[in-house]
């Protein structure tokens, strides 16, 4: 996967991951948007952090590739996001997410990309930005928000939201985002990110714990040696 594609998925993953903690299952119709939204809301007020196993898939329809990424995800500080992505194969990598800053880590060239977010005004920013309001009236102001149904996943029950871009830039790379939620947990098991010209990306996450106590160390990049370059 590029740098590119790994940080806009990343900063999609995330704006899921906010909203998740536990809450009653109920059943709900296509009609039911409001409602799910609202429990997705409540839940993301008491967030403090997420661990999660992580599974990226990228596929090129063009050339009828597709690969796949598995790691562990840390979030820490929803209000104040610090984020960790640990890919443990096939390639080795770590990306960080840290007040404005991003740190991609490549320990087979023993070196870190770093990206300033503050000063980018691309996707990544929006993304991170949306991934970590409380309120889901923010989403809805970038994003055209439906409830697409149900659907069963993994063995269980999920409410598919689709979320398509206001912003013409926006849409210019990423067509939509479908987000499965869990109606047993309220937790995003699935997400799959479309592009201009068919490709996607799907992320599935499972053993998704909540609130779970993460030292700060755990949010730093320690890399003895590695090479520094400025993205």
């Amino acid at each position: 996967m590029s740098p590119r594609r790994t940080l806009l998925a990343s900063a999609i993953l995330l704006s899921s991951l906010h909203s998740a903690l536990a809450a009653p299952r109920f059943h709900h119709g296509k009609g039911d948007l409001g409602e799910v939204l609202a429990r997705m809301n409540d839940a993301g007020k008491r967030l403090r952090t997420i661990t999660a196993n992580l599974t990226y898939t990228t596929v090129t329809v063009l050339v009828n590739d597709q690969s796949t990424e598995y790691g562990e995800f840390f979030l820490r500080n929803p209000r104040r996001p610090e984020i960790l992505i640990h890919f443990e194969k096939p390639d080795p990598k770590m990306i960080l997410f840290k007040k404005d800053k991003a740190e991609i880590y490549l320990p087979k060239i023993n070196r870190i990309e770093q990206y300033d977010l503050a000063k980018r005004s691309g996707l990544v920013q929006q993304f991170l930005l949306l991934g970590f309001g409380t309120e889901t009236e923010d989403l809805k102001k970038s994003y055209r928000v439906a409830l697409e149904g149900d659907e069963e996943l993994q063995g269980e029950a999920a409410a598919v939201l689709e979320l398509t871009p206001k912003d013409p830039a926006v849409a210019a790379q990423l067509t939509k985002v479908e987000i499965w939620v869990s109606e047993g947990s309220w937790l995003p098991i699935q997400q799959k990110f479309s592009e201009p010209g068919g490709d996607y990306l799907v992320a599935r996450y499972t053993d998704l714990k909540m609130n779970l106590e993460i030292p700060s160390s755990k949010f730093d990049i320690r890399a003895e040696g590695a090479r520094r370059v400025k993205m």
